[in-house]
């Protein structure tokens, strides 16, 4: 399996955790191109992408997952926020 279908195929897997279908599927066309099906055999949910531009749609589907934030994040954050300018 090529580099280009493995992360597709990843992206996929990480859909299928967050909704908890086990039937989302991908294809490949013949120029390489992927497609999103909710299962073998369903029609395409969207038209043929290029690798990057399918991750990014696939990984806009379903629930999001929150990101994760560290306690020095919080901290971090904290300290980006602009004071008010002294009188």
């Amino acid at each position: 399996m090529s580099s280009r279908s493995t992360r597709a195929s990843n992206a996929i897997d990480r859909l299928k955790q967050r909704s908890g279908n086990p039937g989302w599927s991908m294809s490949i066309t013949g120029s390489g191109h992927f497609f999103l099906t909710e299962g073998p055999g369903k029609p395409p949910l969207c038209p043929p992408m290029e690798l990057d531009e399918f991750v990014a749609f696939v990984n806009a589907q379903g629930p999001q997952t929150p990101k994760r934030i560290s306690k020095n994040d919080v901290e971090f954050e904290k300290q980006l926020v602009k004071k008010p300018p002294k009188a």
